[in-house]
C-alpha cells in the first residue's frame, strides 16, 4: 500500500494547551466539528492508528461521524496514518491535555495501557472499543471475540479442505486480539490431524506484504491447500498472488472483514469466506457510552463516582458475521 498520507499527529505546545475549539491546525483531524445550533458543544475524540485504512474509514470513522451527527455534539477522530502504535500513544497523550468530554480509544496493542489509565485518573470517561486492553482501567470496551474468529476460520477451512492438506496463516504478529484468532485457529486444527500447519507469518496489514508472502508460499509449496487472513489486508493480498497463480479457488482462503473488495473476492470464488466484525455496533455504542457517562444518562447511586461505579455496561462482545458466496449478495447490495 503506497504510503502517501502523512501522519494524522496534532502538534501541541510543551506548556499550556489551548481549548480544542481553539485549535486551527485543521489538517490534522480527519474531519471538522460537527455541530447543532442551540445544543452541547461537547467533544468526543476516536484516536486510533493507521487512521487512513479504509476498514477504519468506512465503517468505524462513518459512525462515529453519523454518531456525533445525531447527537449534536463534536467529534474529532486522531492518529497517525500508517500502522505506529507509539504515534498512537503520543496523540491520546496529548489529547489528554486538551480535555475533551470523552476519548473512543482503538485497543491496537496492550503498550496502550498506561495512557488509557493517564486518560481515566484525569477525569475523562475512556472506551476502547475493537481489542480489549485488559491492564488498563479503561471504563468499558465493546469489540469482538478474536478467539472466536480463529475458530471461525478454523472450522471453515477444515470443512473446505475436508480435513487435511497444508495451511497458512498471517497477520499482525504480536498483536493481542489477532494472537488470540491464532490461538483459536490451531485450537481447531489440533482436532484434524491431516491438517498441516506449514507456518505462521507477518504481513504487517500491507497488501503487497501478503502478496508477497503467498508468492513465496506457492513456489515452496505447489499443493498448498489453504490460507487464512487476519488483518483486513491478508485476504486482498493472500488473493492477488492465489488469482496471478491461476490457483483462484483450488488454494482455499478464509480471511476476517468485508470491504466492498473482500466482497467482490467471495462472489468471484477467490476467497471462500470472510469472518466480518459489526464495526458499526462498537462504535456507535461506544460513543454513546461515553455520552451516556457524562451525562449520568442511568444513575446507580447519589454519587456514581464517589460510590466507585461506572453507570455503563463493562463489557460487550458486537458479535461476528459470517460471509460466504451464498450470502455475499445481502452485504453488496447493503445501502
Amino acid at each position: 500500500m503506497k504510503k502517501t498520507i502523512l501522519s494524522f499527529l496534532l502538534l501541541l505546545t510543551a506548556c499550556e494547551l489551548p481549548p480544542r475549539q481553539a485549535q486551527t491546525n485543521t489538517a490534522l483531524r480527519t474531519m471538522e466539528a460537527t455541530t447543532t445550533e442551540g445544543r452541547t458543544n461537547e467533544e468526543y475524540v476516536m484516536v486510533t492508528t493507521a487512521v487512513t485504512m479504509p476498514m477504519y474509514v468506512n465503517h468505524d470513522q462513518a459512525t462515529f461521524k453519523r454518531w456525533g451527527q445525531e447527537r449534536g455534539v463534536k467529534v474529532s477522530i486522531l492518529g497517525p496514518a500508517e500502522w505506529d502504535v507509539p504515534a498512537q500513544i503520543n496523540t491520546i497523550e496529548e489529547v489528554i491535555g486538551t480535555r475533551p468530554a470523552g476519548l473512543l480509544i482503538n485497543g491496537t496493542d496492550p503498550a496502550i495501557a498506561p495512557v488509557i489509565n493517564k486518560a481515566v485518573a484525569a477525569g475523562i470517561p475512556t472506551v476502547v472499543y475493537d481489542s480489549d486492553i485488559p491492564n488498563s482501567n479503561r471504563h468499558a470496551f465493546l469489540g469482538t471475540d478474536w478467539y472466536e474468529i480463529g475458530k471461525m476460520q478454523g472450522e471453515e477451512m477444515a470443512r473446505l479442505l475436508n480435513g487435511k492438506g497444508k495451511v497458512a496463516y498471517m497477520g499482525i504478529l504480536g498483536l493481542t486480539n489477532m494472537e488470540d484468532g491464532f490461538r483459536g485457529l490451531l485450537d481447531v486444527f489440533k482436532k484434524y490431524p491431516g491438517i498441516e500447519v506449514i507456518g505462521k507469518y507477518d504481513d504487517k496489514a500491507n497488501v503487497e506484504e501478503a502478496a508477497r508472502i503467498t508468492s513465496d508460499l506457492l513456489a515452496a509449496h505447489p499443493d498448498l491447500a489453504g490460507l487464512c487472513g487476519f488483518d483486513s489486508n491478508s485476504g486482498p493480498g493472500m488473493a492477488l498472488s492465489v488469482r496471478e497463480a491461476g490457483k483462484a479457488g483450488k488454494v482455499k482462503i478464509t480471511t476476517v472483514d468485508w470491504e466492498p473488495e473482500h466482497l467482490q473476492l467471495v462472489r468471484n470464488g477467490v476467497i471462500q469466506m470472510l469472518a466480518g466484525q459489526k464495526r458499526e455496533l462498537f462504535t456507535w455504542y461506544g460513543a454513546q457510552f461515553l455520552y451516556d457517562m457524562v451525562h449520568q444518562t442511568n444513575r446507580l447511586s447519589a454519587n456514581d463516582a464517589k460510590a466507585g461505579l461506572t453507570n455503563v455496561p463493562y463489557e460487550i462482545n458486537t458479535g461476528l458475521i459470517k460471509i460466504t458466496k451464498d450470502n455475499v449478495d445481502e452485504f453488496l447490495n447493503k445501502k
